[in-house]
């Protein structure tokens, strides 16, 4: 057990809690725990607790928490037993008895975290790696990672990795067990660092990362082999799928063109927001930043944005690109009709339904014409890197690399 003086409390781990046969109370008292990692670890409750120290016996009332170490005698219990610590000697006294002490230095100790280096969205019923920083990379080489509490609690086991604590950024191996997807914001601690006393090597297979969608589990219309049929096709092709908000695909099948001909650039002025509208904006705009959408701009263009309520209270960024459209030479691709379409279907047993994820932000935009989706907030200028709505010619191109990808596969 680890004696610290500078625990105000008596700390036991929950899975020896458990197995101690003690009279645990499961309580939520009025304490707020913070580890010496600066995570913040959960009470479970409190242990009627027999401590033995030397050849004598305490009685003493413990603290159940998610910790790292096994037992922290804190300095209630030091106090309670009017124990003395001597730092010369190394040891402890009660008693008249003396109870030597082995010291943990800060080169020996295992308390290193490790911090999310961006933040990062886990996927629901999903295991992936995500960056981390090691908080003090001096102490030691070699760790081995392990999960900490405040990760834990989130429902995200992590898995124990070998990592060189040297590198600038480390693997951490993170399992989401919820039905919901977890965020971990940047700078939170998502392990903890053991150091490796030996490596010896041992070849060890690991199973392919499997996402589990949660809608397998209630497909009623399919028996049981056309369950495990679709399970298995869409976890062989599981990186087509978006797995968050932010993860847009690219595709390098097209380029969206946006032909103005020899006619000069066309500027517009911002338009006034409300201070709320603004903020709105601002936030909108920096999502698309973060996300790889746009980009600053310093062309000559520049289109004012509409900010649209949508149905269910969000909002709706656009771009008015009226009299940009108005100069640009049109695409005249067919569009397919609704009754052709239909018609299709005719004699079909089986229906499925498959929807991009933003579409139109899959395209890029052929690099010379960036600059002509060029809006302003009237806090910067802004472009576009992957084709935007608003776009008279936004539709056909989107037609014609839909026809591009499914021809052979439609009727």
């Amino acid at each position: 057990m680890l004696v610290d003086t500078g625990a105000n409390v008596t700390l036991v781990r929950t899975d020896l809690a458990q197995k101690l046969k003690g009279n645990f109370i499961y309580t939520a008292p009025n304490i707020s725990l913070k580890t010496a990692t600066g995570e913040k670890a959960e009470i479970h409750g409190k242990l009627d607790a027999a401590i033995e120290c030397g050849s004598r016996e305490f009685q003493h009332k413990i603290y159940v928490a998610d910790i790292t170490d096994p037992c922290i005698l804190g300095l209630d219990f030091l106090q309670k037993f009017n124990f003395m610590v001597d730092l010369e000697k190394n040891e402890i006294r009660t008693g008249g008895e003396e109870i030597p002490l082995f010291s943990a230095s800060a080169e020996d100790s295992k308390l290193c975290s490790v911090l999310d280096k961006e933040k990062t969205i886990i996927p629901a019923r999903s295991e992936c790696l995500i960056q981390g920083v090691p908080e003090a990379s001096g102490k030691f080489r070699y760790a081995v990672t392990d999960f900490p509490s405040q990760v834990f609690q989130k429902g995200v086991l992590v898995a124990a990795t070998l990592v060189d604590l040297k590198k600038e950024a480390i693997p951490v191996r993170v399992l989401n067990l919820d039905h919901k997807p977890k965020i971990i914001d940047k700078g939170a601690v998502i392990a903890t660092c053991e150091p490796v006393v030996d490596i010896v090597a041992r070849p060890q297979e690991f199973s392919e990362s499997l996402r589990l969608p949660s809608i397998l589990e209630n497909l009623e219309g399919l028996n049981e082999e056309q369950r495990t049929a679709v399970k298995e096709l869409l976890q062989e092709f599981q990186n087509l799928f978006s797995t968050s908000d932010s993860d847009v695909g690219r595709c390098n099948m097209t380029q969206h063109r946006i032909n103005t001909g020899n006619h000069p650039p066309i500027k517009q002025y911002p338009r006034r927001l409300p201070l709320a509208k603004k903020e709105e904006a601002e936030r909108l705009v920096k999502e698309m930043v973060d996300n790889g959408i746009i980009e600053e701009s310093s062309g000559p263009w520049a289109s004012p944005i509409v900010l649209v309520k949508k149905k269910d209270g969000s909002t709706r960024f656009c771009v008015d690109y009226r009299k940009l459209n108005e100069i640009t030479i049109k695409d005249s691709y067919p569009l397919p009709r609704i009754d052709d379409t239909l018609d299709a279907l005719n004699g079909s047993q089986w229906f499925s339904t498959l929807d991009l994820k933003s579409g139109y932000w899959q395209v890029e935009i052929q690099p010379e014409d960036k600059e002509k989706t060029a809006f302003t907030t009237g806090q910067g200028l802004w472009q576009f890197k992957v084709m935007p709505f608003g776009l008279c010619n936004a539709p056909a191109t989107f037609e014609r690399l839909m026809e591009t990808v499914l021809r052979g596969l439609t009727s």
